[in-house]
């Protein structure tokens, strides 16, 4: 959609909704539609083509419009989360289908998502614990409770155990910046021998710093095995494992008990968007369900609907799932694949014009949209030449550490990049960093 088409649409839109607001007195309070009618009404998999803008806008009124915002608001929701989770192609067991046990959740953030699941394996741990003991007290378990995460994993997961009230410690990754078995297995006797009780695992696909992936099918049996919650965190990457290309970095979800990315981040949805899956909805519920008087409805207990409001933090909730709907008809699964890949190959034009430059280096394997490089030398160095790119004001990068070093970081995320600003950001790069090396060598000549 270009300028012109999305002012005209724009204009369409304030024009349905003031007719809404004109005509509200002629549409029924309470809608009489009954739960499970808007699955039939929707196709069981997302478009691969894309749809009409017109179409999408006729199924508003003829579909969602007859349940608002209940229960279409729940039902789309739990259609969508089945869409894209056939788009990742995700064992069937995370999917709602018609009365599956799984099934999927849209959080606000990552960081939300990591939190929910760390609550529920907390509760999950305690409660099974308290079976074997019913002497054990709550404070008993949490003291000893201890939740892993890669030193490479976001700065949310840290939190999540702050908040949670738990220990987190972080596992030695690799050379390539990867959770090994290993490494997890040693923690995790280490600390069983200290009577702790390892209980939630968090593994990472696409990592913050590098976009550097844990070892899931390493990872994965082991926490099967130790029977510890497997969270996987892929909030940037997640959204490439729609390409079949890419689907192989996803290997070893089966072993998870939940996992979340962002469409937020790399999927065209606006924020905020984050998808959640669980395997089994009652870990969920299991530790956040509470029904006060004025929060129950007719349908309490059937077994015909899905409360979302016991699968998170918050109560309230948006429609959240509508962005998606059209999003995914707008572009179709191929339009949205297309957007993947030309991100992807644009960050590996930008590596060749690093690896082409012998003042520079390339410090992580370059596998989606980012690109981990710096200037050969100090850190003082780079930290001079990433000060001299933003003060410019025309690119914008963010910094890492990687074993210690200073590093920059070109991540590609602009839905309208090209090629052509690719060449022009290394070139911006190249003019300032020769001008930074000239002024270093100066002031070198000038100590001698």
């Amino acid at each position: 959609m270009n300028a012109s088409d999305f002012r005209r649409r724009g204009k369409e839109m304030v024009d349905y909704m003031a007719d809404y607001l004109e005509g509200i007195e002629g549409r029924q309070v309470y809608p009489d539609v009954q739960p499970g009618y808007l699955r039939p009404l929707i196709p069981a998999t997302a478009p691969q083509e894309p749809d009409t803008f017109e179409d999408i806008l006729q199924d508003v009124e003829k579909i969602i419009m007859p349940g608002a915002a209940s229960p279409a608001c729940t039902e789309l929701e739990t259609v969508m989360m089945d869409w894209l989770g056939k788009m990742l192609q995700l064992p069937e067991a995370f999917l709602a289908g018609e009365a599956g046990e799984g099934g999927g959740v849209i959080q606000g953030s990552a960081s939300e998502a990591t939190l929910v699941a760390l609550l529920a394996a907390r509760t999950k741990v305690t409660r099974r614990l308290q079976a074997a003991s019913p002497g054990l007290t709550q404070g008993a378990v949490l003291e000893k409770l201890v939740a892993y995460a890669s030193d490479q994993a976001h700065s949310s997961v840290e939190r999540a155990g702050l908040i949670g009230g738990v220990k987190l410690k972080a596992i030695p990754s690799d050379g390539k910046f990867a959770m090994r078995a290993s490494a997890l297995q040693e923690a995790l006797e280490r600390d069983k021998a200290a009577g702790l009780i390892p209980f939630f695992v968090v593994a990472t696909l696409g990592t913050t710093s590098c976009c550097s992936f844990d070892n899931l099918l390493e990872v994965g049996p082991i926490c099967h095995e130790e029977d510890i919650w497997l969270h996987v965190d892929a909030a940037y990457a997640g959204s490439a494992f729609i390409c079949p290309e890419f689907r192989h970095l996803l290997n070893g979800v089966e072993f998870a008990d939940s996992f979340n990315f962002n469409p937020h981040k790399w999927l065209l949805v606006n924020f905020d968007c984050s998808a959640m899956w669980v395997k089994r909805r009652t870990d969920l519920t299991g530790a956040f369900k509470l029904d006060p008087v004025y929060l129950k409805h007719s349908h309490q207990g059937s077994g015909l609907i899905t409360d979302y409001r016991h699968w998170q933090l918050p109560l309230g909730r948006r429609f959240r799932s509508l962005k998606m709907w059209f999003v995914f008809r707008m572009y179709g699964v191929k339009g949205l694949q297309a957007y993947i890949r030309k991100h992807v190959q644009l960050s590996h034009e930008f590596e060749a014009f690093v690896l082409q430059d012998p003042r520079f280096e390339v410090c992580a394997e370059v596998t989606l949209g980012l690109v981990c490089f710096r200037l050969k030398g100090s850190d003082g160095l780079n930290e001079a030449l990433l000060e001299r790119i933003n003060s410019a004001r025309k690119i914008h990068l963010v910094p890492c550490r990687l074993r210690g070093q200073f590093v920059l970081r070109f991540a590609i995320c602009s839905r309208k990049v090209e090629s052509g600003h690719v060449r022009l950001a290394w070139e911006h790069i190249r003019g300032l960093a020769a001008e930074l090396l000239a002024a270093e060598e100066g002031k070198a000549e000038i100590k001698s």
